[in-house]
């Protein structure tokens, strides 16, 4: 399965946050939309980097009560895990599983244009077990054919 097939079920947008947002204001965004996970950019399509609910954790380790009101561009990840609309699964997978990371942003040439999560891809994975066993299931039953 190809990424852009996955980007067509879910939600169109991508959740953006600017780099001058305090940590607490995120924290209160990835709260109030249910999320954990956000591009940090000036404009729509361009990132400068991520923040996930990781990071905001590991700055509250490092930098403790200071944290809450330290700026997203002081803690967000620069090296930022990417793929392709045109990538299939299984390399975004690998990608998730070397970077050690839970979210992947899209691009479509240098355009953000969505982003791939650990939930998207258990999904799109579970889905595709499904169908195979219910194939298998008609096969050895001999029913489904037209």
């Amino acid at each position: 399965m190809l990424i852009c097939e996955i980007l067509k079920t879910k939600a169109p947008g991508v959740i953006a946050v600017a780099p001058e947002m305090t940590i607490v204001e995120v924290l209160r965004l990835f709260r109030d939309s249910n999320i954990g996970f956000v591009v940090v950019n000036r404009s729509p399509g361009e990132y400068l980097g991520t923040l996930s609910e990781r990071d905001c954790c590991n700055a509250v380790a490092e930098y403790g009560a200071a944290a809450p009101t330290m700026a997203v561009a002081d803690i967000m990840n620069r090296r930022v895990a990417t793929c392709s609309t045109r990538d299939g699964l299984p390399l975004v997978m690998a990608i998730m599983t070397k970077r050690r990371t839970r979210h992947v942003l899209v691009l479509d040439g240098r355009a953000v244009v969505g982003v791939v999560s650990i939930g998207d891809v258990v999904k799109h994975r579970l889905d595709e077990s499904l169908r195979n066993e219910q194939a298998l299931h008609d096969y050895i039953a001999g029913t489904g054919y037209h």
